[in-house]
């Protein structure tokens, strides 16, 4: 079993009050005498139990599993101190949804109502079940222990030259044609060393293009680690001898380096990225 707060705040470690008159909620009645006493919740009992803490919605929202450390009714409110598990990601609603059935949540309108319910679900066979497990990681650069793919984030792996400027704006005009956003590693500066900041940008990203155009190792280098992290990667070029010979036998895109090639480069990704969203 585990709690479900199901609440408009914004879940930090810490404090934090939610409405007495919210428990029990979207609860089985049976399930839910077991965690009373009298008229009361039980407090006591209920903190024993694991917590799905979640804001509302059935999106990007973020939501995490951990527990109640101390609960005290003060009027008309429950006083909570909360805790995170620092083993299990962050999760997001979106998943919580697509599998709202598992969790015993199968009306849409309990993720649009403030409540505190009691699910009969041992939480964390779900989780075993739905969230990825730990990864083994490099020494050469971090990643995170589990993976946070931003959904709309298109990363673009290019030499940093003048004369491909234009290129990296016709390439992010199709990511905004496609409702995505792109970025590329000069964009950001949150590390000290360039390759951090890469690899970051990558394992964030839901679609990594690469241009090949001639032959750049670091292009190529960034190429491998997207590859071996999982990310839906688009391979572009001016020329055909520009991909490696151990990538030929993937498809790419081939595109002129002028007005008219740069706009037909546009449209050729916009068209991949639809397909890799399902659009």
């Amino acid at each position: 079993m585990f709690n479900l707060l199901m609440f408009n705040i914004d879940w930090k470690p810490g404090r934090v009050s939610v409405p007495l008159d919210r428990v029990f909620e979207y609860t089985d009645r049976e399930l839910a005498a077991q965690f009373k006493d009298g008229a009361s919740p039980a407090l006591n009992r209920l903190t024993t139990l694991p917590c799905l803490f979640c804001v509302e919605g059935t999106e990007d929202e973020t939501a995490y599993v951990g527990w109640i450390n101390r609960a005290q009714i003060v009027g008309s409110s429950i006083s909570l101190e909360v805790s995170f598990d620092a083993d299990i990601p962050q999760l997001q609603n979106r998943l919580l949804y697509a599998k709202r059935n598992e969790l015993h949540m199968p009306e849409d309108f309990e993720f649009s109502r403030n409540h505190w319910a009691v699910k009969n679900v041992d939480l964390y066979r779900f989780l075993l079940g739905n969230v990825k497990p730990r990864r083994q990681r490099p020494s050469v650069f971090q990643i995170p222990e589990h993976e946070n793919i931003e959904p709309t984030l298109v990363s673009v792996m290019m030499p940093f030259e003048h004369s491909l400027g234009a290129v990296y704006t016709a390439i992010g005009q199709a990511a905004t044609n496609a409702g995505l956003r792109c970025r590329r590693a000069d964009d950001i500066w949150e590390n000290p060393a360039i390759i951090q900041d890469v690899v970051s940008l990558i394992d964030r990203s839901r679609i990594v293009i690469c241009d090949c155009t001639n032959r750049n190792p670091n292009v190529f280098y960034e190429a491998g680690i997207a590859h071996t992290l999982g990310r839906e990667v688009i391979l572009i070029a001016q020329n055909d001898l520009d991909i490696p010979f151990d990538l030929r036998h993937l498809r790419y895109v081939r595109y002129l380096n002028n007005t008219e090639g740069r706009g037909a480069l546009t449209l050729a990704l916009q068209g991949r990225m639809q397909t890799i969203l399902g659009h």
